[in-house]
């Protein structure tokens, strides 16, 4: 046989793109429009019913970026389409081939009620399947112009209401009633599964060019003049080798609907309330034609939105839940980032989502969901166990620049050897078609296959793109079992996760630690003050829950604000959504996250307040919510606190000092512990550490350091390497001068200035203080650079210690492998330690999370450079990232260990608080160093019970006991979510790492 393959091929495209796929609807009869544009931001169904509206014609521009337009949509259905499909077909002006990104809309019918979204790849409505003619068609489209903002990473002003101007950036193209012939389109859909099969088949195999001829007599068989009257007849030509089963060794596929809904990314919050609702509602719509939809959907805060502004939809969602259409999934409140959020913050995204998904919907969820985040903190597997969390699905390693993580499906063990059973898709995509090409490049793609027989699928279109569409379902079905496909059944994912361990668990490979993504890695800086805000609410809400519990404990007329702080605490969990908390998002997300930390700063600190006042009056008083005791200079006094609780505010009558001197150019600053030397350019030439008699440093510390930040892609997400290339060292001062010389605190101020931007800086010793604090002031007035500080420390360091949730995590500090050189920026919370045995140097802050660990060779021998990476200044997606005013502390912390340096970020990081109140007793002590509390709070289930999360903190065992400091009735070990476990006498041994959460009823 001659080989006309590629003939034939391109006689089927041509015939399906310019004949076939143009008739999918026949009879179309527009519909009169009338319009009503919103004067400012979106208002609900019922304010649009009554508002005035004016005629409106097809080819009209609408819609200012970010405006909201409410089109009438009627006409009526003619009486001679009785008996076909009739549909309503909008286009509102959808440009380029993108699934979302752009306007979107939701139809309702004429009373209100929501049908179903519009989007550029679902732009029906189903009318009448089949119609009876003559009906009339009343429908209101609440029309959001949301601009398309990230053109190839260009800056942009139209990420934010404030900047993008009034200039219309849709042009409504049409709306028109339509018969939707099924027999044409059921012939694309037939096509389209076996062609996109036949190009991922081998030349070599039959069944591709059984395929081919299959189609082809298709072709033969459909007059392409007539294309509906002779569908039938090509359909059939097809039935054979649809019909062919998939061999018994093809590979599963376990699909499930999806729709990933960002947050907030390229929209603001108020937009992903509207995308969410538009989303569901096509679900639950799509799930009355193909009861075999399972759409798996996470993000507690979504439902709670949609539960919230779109009642109809939210009932028709609960009862999807209970019919096995919608899977909740995912566990936590919001797909949040997975580095940057603390321990504790963590926890509770686990608490509040799962404790959402079981009241509100009666489902226990079994996974955590995050397809999307940037990496995978090591503290996961533990958390998620003790939430009841049997798995664990991501996506996002797949676009690892480096190296291919060697598994897909593996038990991932975290920071104390807690293992979660994970799956990472071989499909490399949560927005899948079931195309031809993915699905074979799922089977090609998997790591584990021999072993292993299944993989999972997320289908859909996402952020806007309104989900699963009748489509997808309907090559699940013919993709059921295909000869030379793998199988397609589309499922719960718990369905997919218990077949999987079933099968492989006994067998599947353990990758340890963290997950690293190998990109996005300025997500530890970009809008810094996005971050800085998250950090101190995380504190804030630690310390107001302190002092809220003492406060309900000791006073029996206080009331617990359960109310306020869960309010609180969801505003901040929201915000630590994968493209908020990380910087990635447009200019407004940011802007109003600013706002909102100060807002939730501001409650914060009333309910503070407020419960500090419940104890009591007395005074002044100086409070401590770090766990551990402190020694600290507040005013004119030097002050030792109990961790947790309070000491009276006295004379200093220690004889503990901070001295300064100044000698020519140089400036010394000296207490009991450390001897620093300031040079006259302002850097630490010298950190002596009197205790150990060495020095510290290997080179001028805290050195600034300014590169140029040009990321191949991803101006917000990435820092590439190719930026190490370059750099100005800060070291030309316009003033470095004493500004405080004792008795108890001595400090020097050097400024700086440098392109468009100012820095100054008070560096500080306190009297009896292990660190060097550094306060730092910046206008920062740059384009596309990034401002690190750097500490080069004369210590010899095969690795360092950055701490995480519950824990600290070590990184080789050199690049021997790929792996290795890969995490050249890597993420920290309040401190990143280096050491040697028998020394060790920790750098803290109060508010970044981007770090590198270099190593210095010097003419003494080999030290380690840590460097704090400060300020970026990218202008995609906002084009003023970070410019302004920016306050924040970081220090150096020669000696000690990891508890010292887990101790002290802990008191940069929650600052002693004077109040007039009495010197209260803690309300729990521990009695070993090593074991830190993380929070202490009332129950959520407002029994008045204490409960008291802890973990062990240096990375070893640790025997301690738990000391309340009221009557205790019953203790009791609790999950994640304060369900009890067993019965304890606060007596506990902790294995590495290891969290414990502690349940005391008072007496």
């Amino acid at each position: 046989m001659h080989d006309d393959r590629t003939l034939v091929e391109a006689r089927l495209e041509r015939a399906m793109g310019q004949f076939v796929r143009p008739v999918r609807y026949g009879a179309r009869v527009p519909l009169a429009l009338s319009v009503w544009h919103v004067p400012g931001e979106p208002v609900p169904v019922d304010r649009a019913l009554r508002a005035a509206y004016e005629p409106f014609t097809t080819g009209t521009a609408w819609g200012k970026p970010w405006s909201t337009s409410w089109f009438r949509l009627e006409g009526r259905v003619p009486e001679e389409w009785a008996g076909h499909r009739v549909e309503a077909v909008i286009d509102p002006g959808f440009t380029g081939d993108g699934p979302g990104f752009q306007a979107e809309g939701l139809l309702y019918d004429a009373s209100g009620v929501p049908l179903k979204g519009v989007h550029p790849r679902n732009r029906h409505l189903t009318l009448g399947a089949p119609a009876s003619g003559g009906e009339p068609v009343r429908l209101l489209l609440e029309a959001a112009a949301n601009p398309a903002v990230l053109h190839g990473f260009t800056p942009t002003r139209l990420g934010d209401v404030l900047t993008a101007g009034d200039r219309p950036v849709y042009r409504f193209r049409s709306a028109d009633l339509a018969v939707l012939d099924e027999a044409v389109w059921r012939l694309e859909l037939d096509v389209e599964v076996l062609s996109e099969l036949m190009h991922e088949l081998p030349m070599d195999r039959p069944r591709r060019h059984e395929i081919l001829r299959a189609l082809e007599d298709m072709l033969d068989a459909l007059d392409l003049h007539d294309v509906p009257g002779t569908a039938a007849q090509a359909r059939a030509a097809l039935t054979d080798v649809l019909s062919r089963p998939a061999s018994a060794s093809a590979h599963r596929v376990f699909a499930t609907g999806h729709a990933h809904i960002d947050s907030a990314w390229l929209w603001p919050l108020r937009e992903t309330v509207r995308k969410a609702s538009r989303t569901f509602a096509n679900v639950t719509a799509l799930a009355a034609d193909y009861p075999e939809l399972v759409f798996s959907c996470s993000q507690a805060q979504q439902y709670a939105w949609v539960k919230e502004h779109q009642p109809h939809i939210w009932e028709r969602i609960k009862k999807a839940v209970r019919d096995g259409n919608w899977a909740p999934v995912g566990s936590m409140w919001v797909e949040s980032d997975a580095n940057m959020p603390g321990g504790e913050a963590l926890a509770r995204q686990l608490v509040h989502g799962k404790r959402f998904f079981a009241e509100e919907l009666g489902v226990e969820t079994e996974e955590v969901w995050l397809p999307d985040s940037f990496g995978y903190t090591a503290a996961f597997p533990q958390l998620a166990k003790l939430a009841g969390i049997r798995w664990f699905l991501t996506q996002k390693l797949s676009w690892n620049q480096s190296n291919k993580m060697p598994h897909h499906t593996f038990w991932w063990e975290g920071l104390d050897g807690t293992r979660v059973f994970t799956h990472f898709p071989p499909v490399d995509t949560y927005n899948s078609q079931l195309h031809g090409r993915e699905l074979a490049h799922a089977e090609r793609n998997f790591a584990d296959k021999g072993r292993a027989t299944g993989s999972l699928v997320p289908f859909g279109w996402g952020d806007g793109g309104g989900g699963p569409t009748r489509e997808m379902l309907e090559k699940a079905r013919r993709l059921r079992s295909l000869e030379g496909s793998p199988t397609v059944e589309v499922v719960k994912p718990s369905a997919f996760f218990a077949a999987a361990e079933e099968e492989y668990g006994g067998q599947a490979p353990v990758w340890s630690g963290e997950l690293y993504l190998e990109l996005h890695r300025a997500t530890y800086t970009t809008q810094a003050k996005t971050k800085q805000g998250n950090r101190r609410s995380e504190h804030a809400l630690r310390e107001a829950e302190l002092w809220c519990a003492t406060a309900a404990v000791r006073n029996p007329s206080y009331t617990y604000p359960h109310d306020d702080l869960d309010r609180l605490w969801k505003t901040v969990l929201l915000h630590q959504f994968h493209d908020i908390l990380p910087g990635s998002s447009i200019a407004w997300v940011h802007r109003e996250a600013r706002e909102t930390y100060a807002r939730v700063l501001t409650e914060i600190e009333e309910l503070t307040a407020g419960a500090v006042a419940a104890l009591g009056s007395g005074g002044p008083t100086v409070l401590n919510a770090s766990p551990y005791q402190r020694t600290e200079v507040v005013g004119d006094a030097l002050v030792t606190v109990p961790g947790l609780g309070a000491a009276a505010l006295t004379d200093n009558s220690s004889e503990e000092t901070a001295r300064a001197q100044q000698d020519g150019d140089t400036i010394l600053l000296e207490n009991s512990r450390l001897r620093v030397t300031v040079d006259a350019n302002g850097l630490l030439s010298s950190v002596h550490d009197l205790h150990a008699d060495r020095e510290v440093l290997c080179g001028p510390g805290n050195l600034l350091q300014l590169h140029p930040d040009h990321p191949n892609a991803w101006d917000a997400w990435d820092i590439d390497r190719h930026y190490r290339r370059r750099h100005t060292d800060l070291t030309d001062v316009e003033s470095v001068e004493l500004v405080e010389s004792g008795p108890l605190r001595s400090a020097v101020r050097v400024t700086r200035v440098f392109g468009k931007s100012r820095i100054t800086q008070e560096i500080g010793l306190a009297a009896g203080s292990r660190r060097v604090d550094i306060v730092t002031d910046v206008d920062w007035q740059e384009s596309e650079k990034v401002l690190k500080a750097a500490f080069p420390v004369d210590v010899h360091a095969e690795r360092s210690a950055a701490e995480i949730q519950f824990g600290h995590v070590h990184r080789p500090t050199h690049a021997n492998t790929s792996w290795d050189a890969a995490r050249f920026e890597i993420c920290a919370h309040r401190w990143l330690r280096v050491a040697e045995e028998g020394y060790g140097v920790a750098v803290l802050n109060d508010s970044t999370y981007g770090h590198d660990v270099t190593r210095t060779p010097y003419e003494g021998g080999l030290g380690t450079t840590v460097r704090l990476t400060l300020l970026r200044a990218p202008h995609s997606p906002d084009p003023e990232t970070d410019l302004g005013t920016h306050r924040f502390t970081y220090a150096l912390l020669p000696g000690g260990d990891v508890v010292h340096a887990v101790a002290e970020g802990l008191a940069l990081n929650l600052p002693l608080r004077v109040a007039g109140a009495p010197v209260v007793e803690p309300l729990v002590r521990v009695d070993h160093p090593a074991v830190t509390v993380e929070s202490v709070k009332l129950a959520e289930d407002r029994s008045g019970d204490v409960v008291v999360r802890l973990y062990e903190s240096r990375g070893g065992r640790a025997r301690a006991r738990l000391t309340p400091g009221f009557p205790v009735a019953r203790a009791e070990v609790t999950d994640l979510l304060e369900r009890p476990q067993r019965e304890t006498d606060l007596g506990f041994e902790l294995r590495p790492f290891q969290i414990l959460t502690l349940r005391l009823r008072p007496e």
